[in-house]
Protein backbone atom coordinates (compact mmCIF):
# COMPACT_ATOMS: atom_id res chain seq x y z
CA UNK A 1 0.00 0.00 0.00
CA UNK A 2 1.13 3.72 -0.53
CA UNK A 3 0.49 4.44 2.77
CA UNK A 4 2.78 2.07 3.92
CA UNK A 5 5.26 3.16 1.41
CA UNK A 6 5.31 6.19 2.90
CA UNK A 7 5.35 5.00 6.70
CA UNK A 8 8.35 3.06 6.11
CA UNK A 9 10.74 5.47 4.02
CA UNK A 10 9.97 8.04 6.95
CA UNK A 11 10.51 5.21 9.91
CA UNK A 12 13.82 4.61 8.14
CA UNK A 13 14.78 8.30 7.82
CA UNK A 14 13.69 8.91 11.56
CA UNK A 15 16.05 5.87 12.44
CA UNK A 16 18.86 6.86 10.76
CA UNK A 17 19.01 10.81 11.18
CA UNK A 18 18.11 11.63 8.38
CA UNK A 19 21.75 10.75 6.25
CA UNK A 20 20.41 7.05 5.50
CA UNK A 21 22.43 4.84 8.13
CA UNK A 22 21.54 3.95 11.75
CA UNK A 23 22.68 6.41 14.20
CA UNK A 24 24.54 5.29 16.68
CA UNK A 25 24.54 6.51 20.28
CA UNK A 26 27.71 8.21 20.33
CA UNK A 27 27.05 9.88 17.21
CA UNK A 28 26.17 13.56 17.81
CA UNK A 29 22.54 14.36 16.39
CA UNK A 30 21.96 16.17 13.10
CA UNK A 31 19.51 17.52 10.76
CA UNK A 32 20.13 18.33 7.32
CA UNK A 33 17.99 21.15 7.47
CA UNK A 34 20.01 23.10 10.43
CA UNK A 35 23.38 21.97 9.28
CA UNK A 36 25.72 19.26 11.08
CA UNK A 37 25.14 19.34 15.17
CA UNK A 38 21.33 19.70 16.61
CA UNK A 39 19.05 22.59 14.63
CA UNK A 40 17.00 25.58 15.78
CA UNK A 41 14.39 23.58 15.16
CA UNK A 42 15.32 20.14 16.71
CA UNK A 43 14.21 18.67 19.99
CA UNK A 44 16.38 19.64 22.83
CA UNK A 45 18.60 22.04 20.93
CA UNK A 46 19.19 25.17 22.07
CA UNK A 47 17.31 28.29 21.43
CA UNK A 48 19.95 30.18 19.89
CA UNK A 49 22.07 27.22 18.82
CA UNK A 50 24.01 28.27 15.70
CA UNK A 51 24.02 25.76 12.75
CA UNK A 52 27.37 25.25 11.95
CA UNK A 53 28.39 24.99 8.54
CA UNK A 54 31.59 26.14 6.50
CA UNK A 55 33.03 28.96 6.48
CA UNK A 56 33.65 30.38 3.11
CA UNK A 57 31.35 31.65 0.89
CA UNK A 58 31.57 29.25 -2.10
CA UNK A 59 31.72 26.68 0.74
CA UNK A 60 28.73 27.71 2.27
CA UNK A 61 26.91 27.74 -1.34
CA UNK A 62 27.89 24.10 -1.53
CA UNK A 63 26.62 23.29 1.26
CA UNK A 64 23.45 24.62 0.63
CA UNK A 65 23.21 22.82 -2.33
CA UNK A 66 24.14 19.61 -0.83
CA UNK A 67 21.39 20.03 1.34
CA UNK A 68 18.96 20.77 -1.70
CA UNK A 69 20.06 17.58 -3.49
CA UNK A 70 19.84 15.47 -0.23
CA UNK A 71 15.89 16.47 -0.20
CA UNK A 72 15.50 15.98 -3.38
CA UNK A 73 16.17 12.64 -2.84
CA UNK A 74 14.17 11.97 0.11
CA UNK A 75 11.12 13.69 -1.68
CA UNK A 76 11.80 11.45 -4.07
CA UNK A 77 12.16 8.24 -1.94
CA UNK A 78 8.59 9.29 -0.04
CA UNK A 79 6.58 9.20 -3.20
CA UNK A 80 6.56 5.96 -4.50
CA UNK A 81 4.54 5.51 -8.15
CA UNK A 82 1.33 3.68 -6.04
CA UNK A 83 1.07 6.99 -3.72
CA UNK A 84 -1.16 8.49 -6.45
CA UNK A 85 -4.43 8.34 -6.26
CA UNK A 86 -4.87 8.21 -2.59
CA UNK A 87 -8.58 10.39 -2.18
CA UNK A 88 -11.77 9.22 -3.34
CA UNK A 89 -13.68 11.72 -5.56
CA UNK A 90 -16.78 9.88 -3.89
CA UNK A 91 -16.00 10.09 -0.48
CA UNK A 92 -17.53 12.31 2.24
CA UNK A 93 -15.56 14.93 3.84
CA UNK A 94 -16.35 15.68 7.94
CA UNK A 95 -15.71 19.13 9.03
CA UNK A 96 -17.20 18.18 12.52
CA UNK A 97 -17.92 14.88 13.85
CA UNK A 98 -21.50 13.75 13.17
CA UNK A 99 -22.73 10.16 13.63
CA UNK A 100 -25.82 9.53 10.72
CA UNK A 101 -27.33 7.58 13.95
CA UNK A 102 -28.46 10.27 15.58
CA UNK A 103 -29.80 11.77 12.10
CA UNK A 104 -34.00 10.97 12.35
CA UNK A 105 -34.63 13.52 9.52
CA UNK A 106 -32.77 14.50 6.27
CA UNK A 107 -33.96 17.49 4.40
CA UNK A 108 -33.17 18.97 0.54
CA UNK A 109 -32.46 21.71 -1.21
CA UNK A 110 -33.73 20.53 -5.06
CA UNK A 111 -31.29 22.26 -7.85
CA UNK A 112 -27.96 21.02 -7.35
CA UNK A 113 -28.89 19.43 -5.02
CA UNK A 114 -31.42 16.32 -5.56
CA UNK A 115 -31.22 17.51 -9.16
CA UNK A 116 -27.23 17.64 -10.46
CA UNK A 117 -27.27 19.54 -14.04
CA UNK A 118 -25.25 18.87 -16.60
CA UNK A 119 -22.35 21.61 -17.60
CA UNK A 120 -24.67 22.08 -20.69
CA UNK A 121 -26.70 24.52 -18.95
CA UNK A 122 -24.07 27.18 -18.28
CA UNK A 123 -24.11 28.00 -22.10
CA UNK A 124 -27.69 28.18 -22.27
CA UNK A 125 -27.78 30.57 -19.09
CA UNK A 126 -25.12 32.85 -20.81
CA UNK A 127 -26.23 33.10 -23.59
CA UNK A 128 -29.71 34.36 -22.91
CA UNK A 129 -28.50 36.39 -20.12
CA UNK A 130 -26.61 38.26 -23.11
CA UNK A 131 -29.52 38.56 -25.01
CA UNK A 132 -31.52 39.82 -22.30
CA UNK A 133 -29.06 42.82 -21.20
CA UNK A 134 -28.49 43.63 -25.04
CA UNK A 135 -32.24 44.69 -25.45
CA UNK A 136 -24.84 47.75 -17.60
CA UNK A 137 -17.16 48.28 -8.81
CA UNK A 138 -13.14 48.99 -9.35
CA UNK A 139 -14.68 46.03 -12.11
CA UNK A 140 -12.33 43.18 -11.11
CA UNK A 141 -13.26 39.43 -11.15
CA UNK A 142 -10.51 38.25 -8.45
CA UNK A 143 -9.99 35.51 -5.70
CA UNK A 144 -9.76 36.18 -2.13
CA UNK A 145 -8.49 33.93 0.35
CA UNK A 146 -9.49 33.19 3.95
CA UNK A 147 -7.36 36.22 5.75
CA UNK A 148 -9.17 38.76 2.62
CA UNK A 149 -5.74 38.97 1.00
CA UNK A 150 -6.22 39.17 -3.21
CA UNK A 151 -4.24 36.43 -4.59
CA UNK A 152 -1.97 37.68 -7.11
CA UNK A 153 -2.16 36.52 -10.27
CA UNK A 154 -5.87 35.75 -10.24
CA UNK A 155 -7.50 39.59 -10.69
CA UNK A 156 -8.95 40.47 -14.36
CA UNK A 157 -10.82 43.10 -15.42
CA UNK A 158 -13.03 41.81 -18.54
CA UNK A 159 -10.99 38.79 -19.92
CA UNK A 160 -7.56 40.48 -19.64
CA UNK A 161 -5.15 39.91 -16.40
CA UNK A 162 -4.74 42.81 -14.44
CA UNK A 163 -1.06 43.50 -13.05
CA UNK A 164 -0.40 42.97 -9.50
CA UNK A 165 0.97 46.21 -8.97
CA UNK A 166 -1.92 47.64 -10.50
CA UNK A 167 -3.94 45.74 -7.93
CA UNK A 168 -2.05 46.53 -5.18
CA UNK A 169 -2.07 50.19 -6.51
CA UNK A 170 -5.98 50.13 -6.43
CA UNK A 171 -5.84 48.81 -2.90
CA UNK A 172 -3.86 51.63 -1.26
CA UNK A 173 -0.41 49.84 -1.59
CA UNK A 174 -2.11 46.31 -0.20
CA UNK A 175 -3.78 43.28 -1.18
CA UNK A 176 -5.86 43.00 1.68
CA UNK A 177 -9.48 44.03 1.33
CA UNK A 178 -10.96 45.73 4.49
CA UNK A 179 -13.17 43.81 6.36
CA UNK A 180 -15.97 46.84 5.72
CA UNK A 181 -15.87 45.96 1.63
CA UNK A 182 -16.16 42.30 2.48
CA UNK A 183 -19.24 40.25 1.61
CA UNK A 184 -21.77 40.12 4.40
CA UNK A 185 -23.33 37.75 6.16
CA UNK A 186 -25.25 36.52 2.93
CA UNK A 187 -22.52 36.98 0.43
CA UNK A 188 -23.42 40.64 -0.50
CA UNK A 189 -21.20 43.51 0.80
CA UNK A 190 -21.20 47.60 0.14
CA UNK A 191 -18.77 47.19 -2.50
CA UNK A 192 -17.79 43.06 -3.31
CA UNK A 193 -20.24 40.12 -4.08
CA UNK A 194 -19.28 36.50 -3.83
CA UNK A 195 -19.98 33.98 -6.22
CA UNK A 196 -20.95 30.96 -4.36
CA UNK A 197 -22.19 28.49 -6.79
CA UNK A 198 -23.01 26.62 -9.76
CA UNK A 199 -25.37 29.04 -11.28
CA UNK A 200 -22.53 31.87 -9.98
CA UNK A 201 -20.43 30.83 -13.28
CA UNK A 202 -22.44 32.01 -15.89
CA UNK A 203 -23.07 35.18 -14.44
CA UNK A 204 -19.41 35.55 -14.23
CA UNK A 205 -18.59 35.11 -17.62
CA UNK A 206 -21.49 37.40 -18.83
CA UNK A 207 -19.61 40.33 -16.89
CA UNK A 208 -15.89 39.33 -17.92
CA UNK A 209 -17.23 39.56 -21.53
CA UNK A 210 -19.30 42.32 -21.15
CA UNK A 211 -16.30 44.49 -19.54
CA UNK A 212 -14.06 43.51 -21.60
CA UNK A 213 -16.41 44.67 -25.23
CA UNK A 214 -16.54 48.48 -23.10
CA UNK A 215 -13.15 48.53 -22.41
CA UNK A 216 -11.75 47.32 -25.97
CA UNK A 217 -14.38 49.63 -27.76
CA UNK A 218 -13.05 52.74 -25.56
CA UNK A 219 -17.20 52.74 -23.95
CA UNK A 220 -17.17 54.63 -20.75
CA UNK A 221 -19.66 52.74 -17.87
CA UNK A 222 -20.66 52.98 -14.02
CA UNK A 223 -19.31 49.83 -12.86
CA UNK A 224 -22.14 50.04 -10.21
CA UNK A 225 -24.70 50.47 -12.89
CA UNK A 226 -23.08 47.69 -15.00
CA UNK A 227 -23.02 44.69 -12.06
CA UNK A 228 -27.13 45.53 -11.76
CA UNK A 229 -27.93 45.35 -15.40
CA UNK A 230 -26.12 41.87 -15.83
CA UNK A 231 -27.60 40.53 -12.32
CA UNK A 232 -30.83 41.49 -13.46
CA UNK A 233 -30.31 39.46 -16.66
CA UNK A 234 -28.79 36.50 -15.24
CA UNK A 235 -32.02 37.14 -12.23
CA UNK A 236 -34.84 36.86 -15.45
CA UNK A 237 -33.24 33.94 -16.95
CA UNK A 238 -34.95 32.41 -13.92
CA UNK A 239 -37.81 34.66 -12.79
CA UNK A 240 -39.02 34.13 -16.52
CA UNK A 241 -38.78 30.12 -16.09
CA UNK A 242 -36.36 30.04 -19.23
CA UNK A 243 -33.97 27.84 -17.66
CA UNK A 244 -36.82 25.28 -16.13
CA UNK A 245 -38.33 24.99 -19.91
CA UNK A 246 -35.10 24.42 -21.35
CA UNK A 247 -34.28 21.44 -18.43
CA UNK A 248 -37.91 20.16 -18.55
CA UNK A 249 -37.71 20.02 -22.31
CA UNK A 250 -34.62 17.37 -22.09
CA UNK A 251 -34.20 15.97 -18.90
CA UNK A 252 -32.10 13.21 -20.15
CA UNK A 253 -29.86 15.88 -21.41
CA UNK A 254 -29.87 18.24 -18.24
CA UNK A 255 -30.28 15.76 -15.09
CA UNK A 256 -27.69 13.90 -14.21
CA UNK A 257 -27.32 10.84 -11.59
CA UNK A 258 -31.19 10.54 -11.36
CA UNK A 259 -31.12 7.22 -10.88
CA UNK A 260 -28.87 7.61 -7.93
CA UNK A 261 -30.83 10.05 -6.53
CA UNK A 262 -33.52 8.18 -6.57
CA UNK A 263 -30.95 4.94 -4.53
CA UNK A 264 -30.50 7.82 -2.04
CA UNK A 265 -33.58 8.29 -0.78
CA UNK A 266 -35.56 4.85 -1.13
CA UNK A 267 -32.67 3.85 1.57
CA UNK A 268 -32.78 6.47 4.15
CA UNK A 269 -36.96 5.85 3.99
CA UNK A 270 -36.40 2.11 4.03
CA UNK A 271 -33.99 2.69 7.53
CA UNK A 272 -36.78 4.35 8.71
CA UNK A 273 -35.73 8.23 7.74
CA UNK A 274 -37.91 10.89 7.70
CA UNK A 275 -37.40 13.21 4.71
CA UNK A 276 -38.25 16.55 3.63
CA UNK A 277 -37.69 18.93 1.14
CA UNK A 278 -37.27 22.58 0.75
CA UNK A 279 -36.41 24.84 -2.76
CA UNK A 280 -36.72 27.99 -3.87
CA UNK A 281 -38.01 25.92 -7.43
CA UNK A 282 -41.80 26.07 -8.55
CA UNK A 283 -44.13 22.92 -8.09
CA UNK A 284 -44.34 22.30 -11.86
CA UNK A 285 -40.58 22.54 -12.30
CA UNK A 286 -40.00 20.39 -9.05
CA UNK A 287 -42.92 17.81 -10.00
CA UNK A 288 -41.72 17.12 -13.79
CA UNK A 289 -37.36 16.80 -12.25
CA UNK A 290 -38.66 14.07 -9.35
CA UNK A 291 -40.77 12.35 -12.20
CA UNK A 292 -37.89 11.73 -14.52
CA UNK A 293 -35.68 10.77 -11.23
CA UNK A 294 -37.73 8.90 -8.94
CA UNK A 295 -40.89 8.16 -10.60
CA UNK A 296 -44.76 9.22 -10.11
CA UNK A 297 -45.34 8.70 -6.58
CA UNK A 298 -42.10 11.00 -5.20
CA UNK A 299 -44.30 12.65 -2.78
CA UNK A 300 -44.74 9.58 -0.67
CA UNK A 301 -41.13 9.49 0.18
CA UNK A 302 -41.30 12.68 1.54
CA UNK A 303 -42.72 13.58 4.82
CA UNK A 304 -42.85 17.85 3.80
CA UNK A 305 -42.47 19.24 0.56
CA UNK A 306 -42.13 22.91 0.14
CA UNK A 307 -41.31 25.01 -2.92
CA UNK A 308 -40.81 28.83 -3.83
CA UNK A 309 -39.70 29.06 -0.33
CA UNK A 310 -37.92 32.22 -0.97
CA UNK A 311 -34.52 30.83 0.82
CA UNK A 312 -32.98 32.67 2.59
CA UNK A 313 -35.83 34.61 3.80
CA UNK A 314 -37.36 31.42 4.67
CA UNK A 315 -34.98 31.21 7.28
CA UNK A 316 -35.31 34.69 9.03
CA UNK A 317 -38.60 35.83 8.21
CA UNK A 318 -41.07 35.02 10.53
CA UNK A 319 -43.87 36.57 8.52
CA UNK A 320 -44.97 34.71 5.84
CA UNK A 321 -47.44 31.99 6.36
CA UNK A 322 -47.39 29.10 4.39
CA UNK A 323 -50.27 28.44 1.68
CA UNK A 324 -51.21 24.68 0.38
CA UNK A 325 -51.15 23.55 -3.28
CA UNK A 326 -53.63 21.25 -5.51
CA UNK A 327 -53.03 18.62 -7.90
CA UNK A 328 -52.96 21.22 -10.59
CA UNK A 329 -50.46 23.96 -8.90
CA UNK A 330 -53.35 26.55 -7.47
CA UNK A 331 -53.26 28.43 -4.14
CA UNK A 332 -55.55 27.25 -1.03
CA UNK A 333 -57.31 29.47 1.34
CA UNK A 334 -56.95 27.35 4.23
CA UNK A 335 -55.12 28.07 7.09
CA UNK A 336 -52.11 25.31 7.35
CA UNK A 337 -52.21 23.98 10.89
CA UNK A 338 -50.09 20.67 10.02
CA UNK A 339 -47.98 19.78 7.49
CA UNK A 340 -49.37 16.34 6.18
CA UNK A 341 -47.63 14.07 3.71
CA UNK A 342 -47.82 13.39 0.11
CA UNK A 343 -49.13 17.55 -0.49
CA UNK A 344 -47.25 20.90 -1.74
CA UNK A 345 -47.00 23.74 0.71
CA UNK A 346 -45.58 27.02 -1.22
CA UNK A 347 -43.59 29.39 0.67
CA UNK A 348 -44.22 30.04 5.05
CA UNK A 349 -40.97 30.41 7.31
CA UNK A 350 -38.47 28.12 9.08
CA UNK A 351 -40.36 29.02 12.11
CA UNK A 352 -43.49 27.87 11.69
CA UNK A 353 -42.01 24.41 9.99
CA UNK A 354 -39.96 23.94 13.41
CA UNK A 355 -43.68 24.21 15.49
CA UNK A 356 -45.38 22.01 13.06
CA UNK A 357 -43.24 19.32 12.38
CA UNK A 358 -41.04 19.77 16.54
CA UNK A 359 -37.82 18.74 13.68
CA UNK A 360 -35.19 20.22 15.72
CA UNK A 361 -31.44 20.45 16.59
CA UNK A 362 -29.00 18.01 15.58
CA UNK A 363 -31.21 15.28 14.72
CA UNK A 364 -31.88 17.09 11.44
CA UNK A 365 -29.30 17.05 8.67
CA UNK A 366 -30.25 19.25 6.00
CA UNK A 367 -28.68 18.96 2.28
CA UNK A 368 -27.90 22.30 -0.09
CA UNK A 369 -25.54 23.38 -2.19
CA UNK A 370 -25.16 27.37 -1.44
CA UNK A 371 -23.56 28.03 1.59
CA UNK A 372 -25.49 30.97 2.67
CA UNK A 373 -29.05 30.46 0.98
CA UNK A 374 -28.74 26.90 2.70
CA UNK A 375 -26.35 26.19 5.06
CA UNK A 376 -25.60 29.42 7.31
CA UNK A 377 -29.07 30.07 8.73
CA UNK A 378 -29.72 26.40 9.75
CA UNK A 379 -26.17 25.68 11.14
CA UNK A 380 -25.49 29.03 13.41
CA UNK A 381 -29.55 29.71 14.55
CA UNK A 382 -31.07 26.62 14.77
CA UNK A 383 -28.44 23.74 15.38
CA UNK A 384 -29.05 21.61 12.76
CA UNK A 385 -26.60 19.81 10.70
CA UNK A 386 -25.47 20.55 7.38
CA UNK A 387 -23.97 18.56 4.18
CA UNK A 388 -22.73 20.72 1.56
CA UNK A 389 -23.07 19.70 -2.27
CA UNK A 390 -19.71 20.74 -4.10
CA UNK A 391 -19.58 19.44 -7.69
CA UNK A 392 -16.01 20.79 -8.52
CA UNK A 393 -14.61 18.82 -5.32
CA UNK A 394 -14.52 15.49 -7.66
CA UNK A 395 -12.50 17.10 -10.42
CA UNK A 396 -10.31 18.73 -8.12
CA UNK A 397 -9.84 15.59 -6.44
CA UNK A 398 -8.76 14.02 -9.27
CA UNK A 399 -6.57 16.42 -10.18
CA UNK A 400 -5.14 16.20 -6.51
CA UNK A 401 -4.41 12.05 -7.08
CA UNK A 402 -2.32 13.13 -10.40
CA UNK A 403 1.60 12.18 -10.13
CA UNK A 404 1.86 15.76 -11.06
CA UNK A 405 0.23 17.64 -8.46
CA UNK A 406 1.52 15.07 -5.64
CA UNK A 407 5.29 15.67 -6.55
CA UNK A 408 4.78 19.30 -7.61
CA UNK A 409 3.25 19.59 -4.20
CA UNK A 410 5.63 17.54 -2.00
CA UNK A 411 8.76 19.19 -3.40
CA UNK A 412 7.28 22.48 -2.91
CA UNK A 413 6.27 21.51 0.80
CA UNK A 414 9.98 20.75 1.65
CA UNK A 415 11.70 23.54 -0.22
CA UNK A 416 9.70 26.18 1.81
CA UNK A 417 11.07 24.31 5.17
CA UNK A 418 14.54 23.98 3.89
CA UNK A 419 14.32 28.00 2.55
CA UNK A 420 12.68 28.85 6.08
CA UNK A 421 15.51 26.69 7.56
CA UNK A 422 18.59 28.03 5.29
CA UNK A 423 17.91 32.03 5.86
CA UNK A 424 20.19 32.22 8.49
CA UNK A 425 23.24 32.24 5.69
CA UNK A 426 23.25 35.81 4.63
CA UNK A 427 26.32 36.20 2.95
CA UNK A 428 26.36 37.37 -0.67
CA UNK A 429 26.63 33.79 -2.33
CA UNK A 430 24.03 32.21 0.50
CA UNK A 431 21.85 34.79 -0.71
CA UNK A 432 22.05 34.23 -4.66
CA UNK A 433 21.16 30.54 -3.64
CA UNK A 434 18.08 31.41 -1.65
CA UNK A 435 17.01 33.35 -4.42
CA UNK A 436 17.07 30.36 -6.84
CA UNK A 437 15.27 28.52 -4.57
CA UNK A 438 12.50 31.48 -3.96
CA UNK A 439 11.79 31.59 -7.48
CA UNK A 440 11.66 27.84 -8.02
CA UNK A 441 9.13 28.09 -5.46
CA UNK A 442 7.13 30.42 -6.89
CA UNK A 443 7.24 28.72 -10.32
CA UNK A 444 6.08 25.08 -8.22
CA UNK A 445 3.18 27.79 -7.10
CA UNK A 446 2.30 28.65 -10.15
CA UNK A 447 2.55 25.17 -11.86
CA UNK A 448 0.02 23.71 -9.02
CA UNK A 449 -2.41 26.43 -9.69
CA UNK A 450 -2.84 25.97 -13.20
CA UNK A 451 -3.49 22.29 -12.73
CA UNK A 452 -6.67 23.42 -11.47
CA UNK A 453 -7.81 26.57 -13.29
CA UNK A 454 -5.38 28.59 -15.46
CA UNK A 455 -6.72 31.57 -14.27
CA UNK A 456 -7.95 31.20 -10.71
CA UNK A 457 -6.79 27.76 -9.65
CA UNK A 458 -8.47 25.81 -7.07
CA UNK A 459 -11.59 26.71 -5.09
CA UNK A 460 -10.42 25.70 -2.13
CA UNK A 461 -7.13 27.19 -1.69
CA UNK A 462 -5.07 29.92 -2.86
CA UNK A 463 -1.16 29.26 -2.94
CA UNK A 464 -1.67 27.77 0.93
CA UNK A 465 -3.95 29.46 2.64
CA UNK A 466 -7.75 28.24 2.33
CA UNK A 467 -9.75 30.49 0.10
CA UNK A 468 -12.71 32.68 1.21
CA UNK A 469 -15.36 30.24 0.16
CA UNK A 470 -12.90 27.42 1.44
CA UNK A 471 -13.07 29.02 4.90
CA UNK A 472 -16.95 29.61 4.91
CA UNK A 473 -17.31 25.72 3.78
CA UNK A 474 -15.66 24.70 6.92
CA UNK A 475 -17.99 27.31 8.66
CA UNK A 476 -21.05 26.11 7.62
CA UNK A 477 -21.17 22.95 7.31
CA UNK A 478 -20.56 19.78 9.14
CA UNK A 479 -20.47 17.30 5.60
CA UNK A 480 -19.65 18.02 2.20
CA UNK A 481 -19.05 16.07 -1.03
CA UNK A 482 -18.75 16.27 -4.70
CA UNK A 483 -22.64 14.54 -5.06
CA UNK A 484 -25.74 13.22 -2.90
CA UNK A 485 -25.06 9.89 -4.40
CA UNK A 486 -22.13 9.77 -1.80
CA UNK A 487 -23.92 8.64 0.90
CA UNK A 488 -24.88 5.48 -0.97
CA UNK A 489 -21.20 4.69 0.11
CA UNK A 490 -21.83 4.64 3.78
CA UNK A 491 -23.89 2.84 5.92
CA UNK A 492 -26.84 5.12 7.59
CA UNK A 493 -25.23 4.46 10.91
CA UNK A 494 -21.83 5.41 10.08
CA UNK A 495 -19.82 8.17 11.93
CA UNK A 496 -17.53 10.32 9.94
CA UNK A 497 -14.84 11.45 12.05
CA UNK A 498 -13.05 14.63 10.69
CA UNK A 499 -9.11 14.43 10.84
CA UNK A 500 -7.15 16.22 13.49
CA UNK A 501 -5.55 18.91 11.15
CA UNK A 502 -2.55 20.93 12.68
CA UNK A 503 -2.59 24.49 14.18
CA UNK A 504 0.45 26.19 13.46
CA UNK A 505 2.03 25.44 16.97
CA UNK A 506 1.43 22.06 16.86
CA UNK A 507 3.95 19.46 15.39
CA UNK A 508 2.73 17.32 12.89
CA UNK A 509 4.89 14.67 10.62
CA UNK A 510 5.00 17.30 8.04
CA UNK A 511 6.71 17.09 4.70
CA UNK A 512 9.31 19.85 4.84
CA UNK A 513 10.14 18.80 8.91
CA UNK A 514 10.37 15.09 8.12
CA UNK A 515 12.68 16.42 4.62
CA UNK A 516 15.00 18.49 6.75
CA UNK A 517 15.26 16.29 9.52
CA UNK A 518 13.48 19.53 11.96
CA UNK A 519 11.29 17.19 13.90
CA UNK A 520 9.43 19.04 16.35
CA UNK A 521 7.98 16.36 18.83
CA UNK A 522 9.60 13.82 21.20
CA UNK A 523 9.06 10.38 20.11
CA UNK A 524 8.47 11.03 16.76
CA UNK A 525 10.05 7.91 15.57
CA UNK A 526 7.72 5.71 17.66
CA UNK A 527 4.68 7.69 16.00
CA UNK A 528 5.83 7.29 12.15
CA UNK A 529 3.68 4.14 11.30
CA UNK A 530 0.60 6.47 12.13
CA UNK A 531 0.03 8.06 9.07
Amino acid sequence: MAGAGLRAVARRWLLCGGHGGPRTASSSPSCPGCGPGPGAHCPGAPRSAPAQAPAGGADLSAHLWARYQDMRGLVHDLLPPEVCSLLNPAAIYANNEISLRDVEVYGFDYDYTLAQYADALHPEIFSTARDILVEHYKSLLMKIDAFHYVQLGTAYRGLQPVPDEEVIALYGGTQHIPLYQMSGFYGKGPSIKQFMDIFSLPEMALLSCVVDYFLGHSLEFDQAHLYKDVTDAIRDVHVKGLMYQWIEQDMEKYILRGDETFAVLSRLVAHGKQLFLITNSPFSFVDKGMRHMVGPDWRQLFDVVIVQADKPSFFTDRRKPFRKLDEKGSLQWDRITRLEKGKIYRQGNLFDFLRLTEWRGPRVLYFGDHLYSDLADLMLRHGWRTGAIIPELEREIRIINTEQYMHSLTWQQALTGLLERMQTYQDAESRQVLAAWMKERQELRCITKALFNAQFGSIFRTFHNPTYFSRRLVRFSDLYMASLSCLLNYRVDFTFYPRRTPLQHEAPLWMDQLCTGCMKTPFLGDMAHIR
